[in-house]
């Protein structure tokens, strides 16, 4: 049994979610142009690491869509580490409230939603 919408959806979360890193990498490029970083080889390992992640992202986004299992995997792995993240957040003070629900609340739904796709994909029908 395919789930065409739960995968839709997940995908979508997970295209957002690619789409949010990219604008961050081009976000700390122009602040890198504009001379704020403290360490440009630093700085340069950062964007090129989040346009990393971005990428595997969109990958995940494609391969969820397309019903594949390690895209699926691959997408609940940066879930779970978006949702560590943001619970991470609250440990600083004052607590970053945006940050965290604008980081938590997908990855909460990008969790749930890979989850119940793999689970309806998987699903045999009753005989």
């Amino acid at each position: 049994m395919r789930s065409p919408g739960l995968a839709l959806a997940a995908a979508a979360v997970l295209a957002a979610e690619g789409a949010a890193l990219i604008v961050f990498a081009l976000i700390e490029l122009v602040g890198l142009g504009a001379g704020d970083a403290a360490s440009l080889p630093t700085a340069l390992a950062l964007i090129v690491l989040t346009l990393i992640g971005a990428g595997a992202l969109v990958a995940f986004a494609i391969g969820t869509r397309s019903g594949r299992s390690w895209a699926r995997s691959g997408g609940i792995v940066f879930q779970v580490l978006a949702l560590a993240l943001a619970l991470a957040s609250l440990t600083l003070q004052p607590i970053a409230w945006v940050f965290t629900f604008a980081v938590g609340i997908p990855a909460l739904l990008g969790f749930v939603l890979l989850l119940a796709s793999t689970r309806a994909e998987n699903q045999r029908p009753v005989d």
